[in-house]
């Protein structure tokens, strides 16, 4: 990308947003899914937590601060975040 698309908000791959998931997985009947994302030249943490409660998909979305230099770890990090997330609140993550 060029310097002057940049500098009048061209913007760069590295700020992209959240992707589709790097990693899923299954825990206590929710889906936690691993989607960091580069900031600023790290993985930011990022992911979503959902379970299907009578026939409708609920998703509750969260990023948290820390940033790693790797992805594998962003992701690691995530789904142990997603997990806490689930032992603490459980359905209570989407208001219900």
């Amino acid at each position: 990308m060029s310097f002057l698309k940049r500098l009048f908000g061209g913007g760069g791959a590295d700020e992209a947003g959240p992707a589709k998931p790097a990693k899923e997985i299954e825990h206590k009947g929710f889906t936690i899914a691993a989607t960091p994302y580069k900031n600023d030249g790290q993985y930011q943490t990022c992911g979503v937590v959902s379970k299907e409660i009578a026939g409708e998909v609920k998703e509750h979305k969260f990023i948290r601060a820390d940033r790693f230099a790797g992805l594998d770890e962003a992701v690691d990090v995530t789904l142990r975040k997603g997990q806490q997330i689930v032992d603490e609140q459980g359905d209570k993550i989407f208001g219900s």
